[in-house]
């Protein structure tokens, strides 16, 4: 499968571009999904060391992949403990 891929991007050459951004789409899609698996607190691994691991969470971690307007290091503790 590989030499046929080598040999239409040999006579077609404007389709490297395209093989380019495929692969990044998908390599930055996949990465992204892995991040999520990791590092998300809604997501439970091990259910018998941490049942609950969106409990363990400080009013200063940042989960979010992004914030626009929140400063996590400025939050205060504003919910009950468990």
């Amino acid at each position: 499968m590989l030499a046929t891929v080598g040999k239409q991007l040999r006579s077609h050459p404007a389709l490297i571009p395209l093989f380019i951004f495929i692969g990044g789409g998908c390599t930055m899609s996949l990465t992204y999904l892995a991040r999520l698996a990791l590092r998300n607190p809604d997501v439970c691994w091990d259910k018998t060391n941490n049942p609950e691991p969106w409990n363990k969470l400080g009013p200063n971690d940042q989960y979010k992949f992004f914030s626009v307007n929140t400063d996590y290091k400025q939050l205060k503790k504003d919910r009950p403990d468990f």
